[in-house]
């Protein structure tokens, strides 16, 4: 098992690509300390530890942090599952809801970051932030989403910089669309959801979409040792799409 007698914080853990992520993580052995919006976990495993809060109050970080002190002393991996998309034309776009994007997609990922680095064990860390495609191009409509997820990409090579001496490696993964319970609702929501599937899958080179364990595997390997030399590199898991 790849990630035996590791200690692992994963954000947004409670559907989609967190959960996806926290699934390998079971599966290599990790042990778990889990946070998302919702208030209980459909899958777990009865040594996880569950907590269930908001990101963006800084307060709940510290305590995130607190508790993973508490349990383990030390922590060895965080993976930044989390985040929050708004879709509008710039001009038309809420200072609220574009204020909501960058808190849920940036400003969260450094509250995380600074209250969770500190525990890394002395012989270092591994942090994985899942941006996306959008944080690599812009897409009409997407603009400040873009702006937050391309944002999280350059804080994470910053900290992987600054880090580089603790041995602190981070990384990021920038998954395309994948089919997540949010993207299916969504896709269902269309007049002809498969027409409109098909739509989406023609932009794509591969396609098709992700899956959300497709990006649970790339997120698995620049967790784990056979990443050791590995930092500060932005992963594309899009089938293509940034490859154009």
């Amino acid at each position: 098992m790849r990630l035996k007698h590791v200690n692992a914080v994963i954000t947004g853990a409670s559907s989609g690509i967190g959960q996806a992520v926290a699934s390998h993580f079971r599966r290599e052995g990790a042990n778990l300390l889990l946070t998302g919006r919702r208030p209980e976990l459909t899958e777990n495993r009865p040594d996880d530890l569950y907590l269930p809060g908001d990101l963006n109050q800084e307060a709940f970080v510290a305590e995130l942090a607190a508790r993973a002190a508490d349990r383990w002393g030390t922590v060895d991996v965080v993976v930044l599952c989390h985040g929050l998309q708004a879709s509008s034309p710039l001009e038309k776009m809420s200072y609220d809801d574009a204020r909501d994007v960058l808190h849920g997609n940036l400003l969260s990922a450094f509250l995380v970051m600074k209250h969770l680095m500190p525990l890394a064990p002395e012989s270092g860390a591994s942090m994985v932030c899942v941006s996306s495609r959008l944080g690599m191009v812009g897409k009409p409509g997407e603009t400040l989403y873009s702006a937050a997820k391309g944002g999280l990409i350059a804080l994470a090579r910053g900290a992987a910089i600054e880090w580089a001496s603790r041995n602190i490696r981070v990384n990021v993964v920038a998954p395309g669309l994948t089919l997540t319970p949010v993207i299916e609702a969504s896709i269902q929501q269309r007049s002809d959801p498969a027409a409109y599937q098909r739509t989406r899958e023609d932009s794509i080179p591969l396609r098709r979409l992700a899956t959300p364990e497709e990006v649970a595997d790339a997120v698995l390997f620049l967790a784990c040792s056979e990443s050791s030399y590995v930092t500060g590199a932005v992963l594309p898991v899009d089938g293509g799409y940034t490859a154009f």
